[in-house]
């Protein structure tokens, strides 16, 4: 039996991308806990088996929890991005690509900091470190440049939240001017809801906007994207974001709710969405 996709594979000149938050494996859960990983591991496969995305942005994922994404894609794909701590272990912000769809020609790896090449470095009052991959792709199809970010923000410290989301921009903004041309996608778990200062700070200058609000055809309810296990939750608050630069055309966006014999893959909702380069000038 073949587990039905919300979205599923695409045809050029479509894109599809995927921002999951995994949730890390931990070692001290009771039995029958729903977040045990041995219990979400077969369900994260199912899910992303069905899905495959062109383009998929995961946080919270340890090295063997990167190795069970990369099986469930397949052979086509490949990924990028190492541990946020300066010996490159714990866990990563992972960015996973269709290798026959999409050529990296280069990627980068910083810390959300003063200090960004410094690996392991924290500065903006954060006690956990984070971090922000990006990394720049043509597209084998069409010829198009794409450039892509994957994060995952603070959980607690919302001066942490709003500085890294202003150093997010300001690359971004680097990204557009160095080559206009190129789509801009940044995915990752924001930790803070679109009535947040970090949200405004990302999306109320236009050079990015939310592929939720921007969907042409919005595939599913606004369910919560964080269920910490727990029943969908219809008109929930959206911290997994999926954001795009000008110029690219949104045709449908989703929030994959799925269940499996009741059972969710991760605390996290996946967010998706099908994106293409609109045609005409960016300006």
């Amino acid at each position: 039996m073949t587990d039905a996709a919300l979205i599923g594979p695409v045809a050029a000149p479509d894109v599809h991308v995927m921002s999951f938050n995994v949730r890390r494996r931990t070692r001290t859960l009771r039995p029958g806990s729903p977040d045990r990983w041995d219990t979400r591991k077969p369900l994260v496969r199912r899910l992303l088996h069905a899905e495959q995305p062109t383009l998929l942005g995961v946080q919270e994922a340890l090295a063997d929890q990167v190795d069970v994404v990369e099986h469930a894609l397949g052979r086509r794909y490949r990924w990028i991005g190492h541990g946020r701590n300066a010996a490159g272990t714990d866990e990563r912000c992972a960015i996973f690509y269709d290798a026959e769809r999409l050529e990296l020609t280069e990627w980068r790896q910083r810390a959300l900091s003063a200090t960004p090449d410094t690996p392991g470095s924290r500065s903006f009052g954060n006690l956990t470190r984070r971090i922000l991959v990006s990394a720049e792709f043509t597209d084998t199809a069409t010829g198009a440049r794409l450039h892509a970010f994957n994060t995952h923000l603070d959980h607690l410290s919302w001066r942490s939240r709003l500085a890294s989301a202003a150093m997010i921009l300001d690359l971004v903004q680097r990204a557009t001017s160095a080559e206009p041309d190129a789509a801009i996608v940044v995915t990752g778990d924001f930790n803070a809801d679109v009535d947040s200062a970090v949200y405004r700070r990302l999306t109320s200058e236009g050079v990015l906007r939310d592929t939720w609000e921007a969907a042409a055809d919005q595939l599913t309810p606004q369910w919560g994207t964080f269920s910490n296990y727990r029943r969908r939750r219809p008109g929930g608050s959206r911290i997994d974001l999926i954001l795009v630069g000008r110029g690219v055309d949104v045709r449908s966006a989703g929030i994959n709710a799925a269940r499996f014999e009741g059972r969710a893959a991760s605390d996290h909702e996946p967010v998706q969405a099908v994106l293409r380069r609109a045609a005409g000038p960016t300006a």
